[in-house]
């Protein structure tokens, strides 16, 4: 005998509960969590850190010097005998020179167009250097027969060494007329 127990009755639904720590909008939230003087305070400190770091690192590089390892602007290019009468381009692509050979001896061409430093070729069949970029003509003596450029090609200071081989030194360069066929600029050779 049991008796009968009443069905168990739910209570009736009621509407959600609202937190009232946690905002209903995300910004308002997200304000108090960090205010402005939160981000401005964090802000502050984070470039402070930037900075110094930027400083930090800027002093050790200052530890380390600045060297450019650049070839010797003088060299010895061979022996006079290795080079034919004519334009020889050997040294062209190593150190950005013609040495040309004449009946009465040598002398030199640095390869670099005097209008805007670019690299002319040499044609043997034309007689001339000629500029790829904006069209200078050089004749064999190195001067200007057609194009912007202003000058004549540079010669530079050529002379023989001790151990009989030529000497370029780029360093010294010339390119008047008169003055680039005397001195250190054109070299006699006997054997020529």
């Amino acid at each position: 005998m049991s008796q009968a127990q009443p069905a168990p009755t739910s209570p009736p639904p009621t509407a959600p509960a609202t937190d009232p720590a946690k905002p209903a909008d995300i910004w308002e939230w997200f304000d108090e969590k960090f205010g402005r003087r939160q981000f401005l305070l964090q802000s502050g400190w984070a470039f402070f850190w930037v900075f110094l770091g930027g400083w930090l690192l800027s002093n050790l590089r200052y530890l380390f010097p600045n060297v450019l390892y650049e070839p010797s602007l003088s060299f010895k290019a061979g022996k006079p005998e290795d080079y034919p009468v004519g334009v020889s381009e050997k040294m062209k692509k190593t150190h950005r020179v013609w040495i040309v050979r004449t009946d009465k001896g040598f002398y030199s061409f640095w390869a670099r167009c005097t209008h805007l430093g670019c690299t002319p070729n040499w044609f043997d069949t034309e007689n001339r250097f000629k500029c790829p970029c904006h069209g200078s003509n050089f004749n064999r003596d190195g001067d200007v027969i057609a194009g912007p450029a202003p000058k004549p090609l540079w010669r530079c200071a050529i002379k023989l060494a001790d151990d009989g081989q030529l000497l370029i030194d780029k360093a010294r360069l010339e390119n008047r007329g008169g003055a680039r066929e005397k001195d250190d600029f054109f070299l006699p050779y006997a054997g020529a």
